[in-house]
């Protein structure tokens, strides 16, 4: 009787043995070890990939937002076409506008800009070459639409109506040109304290121009652009509206867009002037 309860006992002890049993102790305690060293590698791995891909799409929105408020091109409107389902519409071109080129040019661009944005800066440049190529088909029009966060356009906007009030269109013209010419921009690249010495180097009297400036006579004309730029769909700078022979806006331009694109849309609205 006690050799068969040896026996069944030995049989108990076989079934229940595991596949370590007669592995040597410090064999299982490596083999533990290198299970245990991957498994923490996978899991830092998954936590670093989670939060890379966080971080990266943290990054992307932040772009966009600053894109879509500095003025650059951003998402579907790259392609420099009106997205708007409604139509577009913006204020009449008239004689209180500044403008630029031939006045009867079949072509108006309206651009609607930022003394201290830097993509504005940048599409000053593209709409000199726009001048250069179209002098007699294109003429450009300038309105304000100064940002809350740069400090110095609000100011920059309203010394450029006491330069045209004092000196004339060739002189707003002159002192836009030298703005984006020295400003490094971002809000403060162009120091308030030098608008009065600008105004005398471009042959404006400087005591009357600082007179002008220190009145904030021209504050609610900026203001009126801004609005204007505003129920026009304008929410960056630079943003500009092309119009067609009889004023009807054709294309918008959004952004700082290259030569080449401006000027593709230039000869489409050539051709259907």
């Amino acid at each position: 009787m006690t050799d068969e309860l040896n026996s069944m006992d030995t049989d108990k002890k076989r079934k229940t043995q595991g596949m370590f049993d007669n592995v040597p102790s410090k064999f299982t305690f490596v083999f533990g070890l290198v299970i245990g060293i991957a498994a923490f590698s996978l899991f830092g791995y998954v936590s670093l990939l989670t939060r890379v891909s966080g971080d990266s799409t943290k990054a992307a929105t932040t772009t966009t937002n600053v894109a879509k408020n500095d003025g650059t091109v951003a998402g579907d409107t790259a392609n420099g076409t009106n997205t708007n389902s409604a139509p577009v519409s913006v204020k009449p071109v008239s004689d209180t506008d500044h403008m630029e080129g031939n006045a009867n040019a079949p072509v108006t661009i309206v651009e609607y800009s930022d003394y201290e944005c830097p993509y504005c800066k940048s599409f000053h440049t593209t709409l000199g070459q726009v001048k250069d190529k179209y002098p007699n088909d294109v003429k450009i029009v300038f309105r304000h639409f100064p940002l809350s966060f740069h400090a110095n356009a609000e100011k920059e906007a309203e010394a450029s109506e006491c330069i045209a009030e004092l000196g004339g269109n060739d002189a707003f013209w002159s002192y836009t040109d030298k703005i984006y010419e020295r400003t490094t921009s971002n809000g403060t690249g162009f120091a308030l304290a030098d608008l009065g010495p600008l105004a005398k180097e471009i042959g404006v009297d400087q005591t009357k121009f600082q007179s002008c400036l220190d009145s904030g006579k021209y504050v609610n004309k900026v203001k009126t652009d801004e609005s204007e730029g505003s129920a026009a769909g304008v929410s960056g700078t630079p943003t500009s509206f092309v119009l067609d022979k009889d004023g009807n806006v054709v294309q918008t331009i959004p952004g700082a867009l290259p030569f080449s694109q401006v000027d593709s849309i230039i000869s489409q609205a050539l051709g259907n002037s």
